[in-house]
């Protein structure tokens, strides 16, 4: 006759962790779409004629926000510099420290317009943060499981991000790098959107990580935003095209690609939707016949991010963020 397992007997009282152990890196991509929504209302003031004090109180209680955030999860580095290998094991960790790195280059834009100066500091800072984290990323696939090292929608966060740099880099006068970064960047964007295209004709992806194919939309946009930016305008006309094509098909696809029920993975919709608002916002300051098609994005951006924004971090309340994603405690 077999044995039943033997389980260890609950510990009483239970292990109570310290302030942000667990922190879980899942919340970063939401603040990434609140810093998202921010900018595309910035770019929409000027457009539409809302008081453009609105966007910039939302991007000053999201700047907070990360910075909030990234400082819990640096006392839980401080904590244990190695759990961010294992954090970086799982797929929400590398979306999520992606994204919080990322921040980094969001808040120098943000501040571009109050200090020149401080926005060149945090582009730098960001270049230099997301580089090794890339690296790190890197050497986490190579460790890891062979399984684990196909391509997801997610290595646009990871090595296609340095993108957003660009938002900041032609503004401040470095246009060479701005163009350099569009052009490093959209040759990988287009590497990493073959890979996946042909991934999806092959094999259908599990329902709990289909929402993750929303970041598809996020390169873009924002590589169509440093083109105009860049003065390249029938470019980034072209991009804001393929944009619209593959929200259109994700919408298409909406019920598909919910069907397993919110997770924090959710948050994949956030920053992409307001970013392409975004785009077709800063083109329709050019032409027209951007402004209707910028404003019903936007609207859903509205109605979206913030919504889902606030179940990730009700979710982390009540510690089940860090438990449902797998996150590494320090």
């Amino acid at each position: 006759m077999k044995r039943a397992p033997i389980f260890p007997p609950p510990q009483f009282p239970p292990v109570k962790l310290r302030a942000f152990q667990r922190m879980p890196p899942a919340v970063f991509p939401a603040v990434m779409g609140l810093f998202g929504l921010g900018l595309a209302l910035r770019r929409g003031a000027a457009v539409i004629g809302y008081p453009p004090a609105l966007a910039e109180m939302v991007l000053g209680a999201v700047s907070l926000l990360w910075v909030f955030t990234t400082f819990g999860y640096l006392l839980k580095l401080r904590q244990r510099p190695a759990v961010i290998m294992e954090d970086l094991a799982i797929l929400p960790g590398r979306a999520g420290l992606a994204a919080m790195s990322l921040g980094v280059f969001l808040l120098a834009a943000t501040m571009l317009p109050y200090s020149a100066a401080a926005a060149e500091v945090l582009l730098f800072a960001g270049l230099a943060v997301h580089a090794v984290l890339a690296v790190l990323i890197a050497l986490a696939l190579v460790r890891g499981p062979a399984e684990g090292r196909h391509v997801t929608p997610v290595w646009h966060l990871n090595f296609v991000g340095f993108i957003i740099a660009g938002l900041v880099a032609g503004p401040l006068g470095y246009v060479g790098l701005g163009e350099a970064v569009l052009i490093g960047t959209g040759g990988g964007a287009a590497i990493v959107w073959a890979v996946s295209l042909v991934q999806l004709i092959k094999r259908v992806p599990p329902a709990p990580l289909r929402p993750l194919l929303a970041i598809h939309l996020a390169p873009a946009a924002l590589l169509g935003t440093v083109a105009h930016l860049s003065g390249m305008n029938t470019l980034a006309t072209g991009f804001a095209l393929l944009g619209g094509v593959i929200l259109l098909v994700l919408v298409g696809s909406a019920r598909w690609i919910t069907a397993s029920g919110f997770s924090a993975l959710w948050a994949a919709f956030t920053f992409p939707l307001a970013s392409y608002a975004g785009l077709l916002l800063i083109l329709a300051a050019r032409d027209d016949i951007w402004v209707w098609p910028g404003l019903a994005v936007l609207i859903a951006a509205i109605g979206i991010v913030p919504l889902i924004a606030v179940k990730v971090f009700q979710a982390w309340s009540k510690g089940m963020l860090a438990q449902k994603t797998n996150a590494a405690t320090a």
